[in-house]
């Protein structure tokens, strides 16, 4: 940051995220002495930006109060994060998705220079992400309602449609939302089962927000829930295999939605269900680190008869 217009920036940055800031503290963020921070804090006052001081103890240098500074600043780097997570925001299946985008980016466009302007449309008519595409079309005002009930911790009534097509009147303490290949989940406790649930938001019939409040479990997962209930099904067959790696590679190459994956001793565990033996097999065969099939041992077949089909391709 050995530019002194970068660092006027910076300086003027650093008061508008931090309130009230001491001298020495600017100056050290900075990296430049006390005598050149008096002499940026000068240059954003010849802008026309107001600040106010006080010395002591407790001192330092603030904006003054209801000044109303430009909307947005962007670095190149924030620029491009926000491009992409417009980019991204398409595939997530909310009713009014596309025409909230265009209207973000022809806003990001009207406050931007024109070097960021330059990079967040090359971004944007340039870059394809191939992110899971959504299979349903959620109600867009379900997710921000969820959001706002998670994050004040009240509870909610459900009018939910289950998988058989039962509707039932469910009261679920909100713990976290998931997106989850093309489909939005939400975790949390349900009253009418006494524990913890995931919910499919397009099954989602009706919301409304209760009186009552709660307490969220300390550092729960919400993914983690939902991949371990999804994980454990009520399939065919129970998996068990035991895979000779660390838990980082096993979750590189299975992901989180084969199975719970279980450190132990001689590496993972992999606990799972599925109704395909087959599919089973293939996900186990494209594996770069050895494995042990615990059971079922019909696992095994469907393993030595995708190993032969393998080796009939090659021969």
């Amino acid at each position: 940051m050995g530019n002194p217009t970068t660092r006027v920036l910076a300086l003027l940055e650093l008061l508008q995220s931090q309130g009230q800031i001491s001298g020495r503290e600017l100056a050290q963020r900075l990296d430049v002495d006390g005598r050149t921070l008096r002499r940026y804090i000068s240059s954003l006052e010849e802008l026309g930006i107001p600040l106010s001081s006080e010395r002591g103890r407790h001192g330092g240098y603030r904006l003054v109060a209801g000044f109303k500074l430009p909307p947005m600043m962007f670095t190149p780097e924030e620029a491009q994060a926000i491009a992409l997570g417009l980019l991204a925001a398409g595939n997530l299946g909310l009713v009014e998705t596309a025409p909230a985008v265009a209207s973000a980016q022809a806003k990001l466009h009207r406050v931007m220079p024109a070097n960021l302007q330059q990079r967040v449309r090359a971004l944007s008519e340039s870059t394809t992400l191939e992110l899971p595409r959504s299979r349903a079309t959620s109600d867009s005002r379900l997710l921000p309602a969820l959001a706002d009930a998670t994050q004040a911790r009240q509870r909610v009534l459900l009018s939910y449609r289950s998988q058989q097509g039962t509707v039932s009147q469910r009261e679920v303490d909100p713990y976290g939302l998931v997106y989850r290949w093309g489909l939005w989940y939400m975790s949390g406790l349900c009253h009418l089962r006494q524990g913890l649930r995931s919910f499919r938001l397009d099954r989602i019939q009706a919301l409304q927000a209760l009186a009552q409040h709660f307490v969220r479990p300390v550092d729960f997962d919400a993914a983690g829930h939902l991949n371990a209930s999804i994980a454990n099904l009520p399939r065919a067959f129970p998996v068990e295999v035991q895979l000779y790696t660390d838990l980082h590679s096993a979750t590189l190459e299975l992901g989180g939605s084969v199975g719970m994956l279980v450190p132990n001793p001689d590496g993972v565990h992999l606990s799972s269900r599925t109704d395909s033996l087959s599919w089973f097999a293939r996900q186990l065969a494209d594996l770069s680190f050895d494995f042990e099939i615990q059971q079922p041992p019909a696992l095994r077949a469907a393993l030595r008869e995708q190993a032969q089909r393998l080796l009939r391709l090659t021969l």
